[in-house]
């Protein structure tokens, strides 16, 4: 996939489950073969894909949780590999 709408709505795929692992100090992304150590940017994505927070949506809430900006390219290049390796799909 090239390109993600700013409208897009995206959601932890079906056969995923994000969760913090206190024994990691980190999210976690669990499925049947294994589980995915997520960095703290990962997990701070991911857990805002809820399928109903457009993708402009969750900019400007990291955007402001972080009290920075110009992380659009950042959160869409993440966002576009993350549906790439199946870890999200649009809701």
């Amino acid at each position: 996939m090239s390109d993600i709408p700013q409208t897009a709505k995206l959601a932890i795929a079906h056969g995923m489950r994000l969760q913090w692992e206190p024994a990691q100090e980190a999210h976690v992304l669990l499925y049947p073969e294994g589980m995915v150590k997520l960095n703290g940017s990962a997990g701070e994505i991911l857990t805002r894909c809820d399928g109903a927070t457009p993708v402009e949506g969750i900019v400007a809430d990291l955007e402001q949780r972080f009290s920075t900006s110009g992380l659009e390219a950042d959160v869409l290049a993440f966002l576009r590999m993350a549906h790439e390796r199946r870890w999200v799909e649009f809701a």
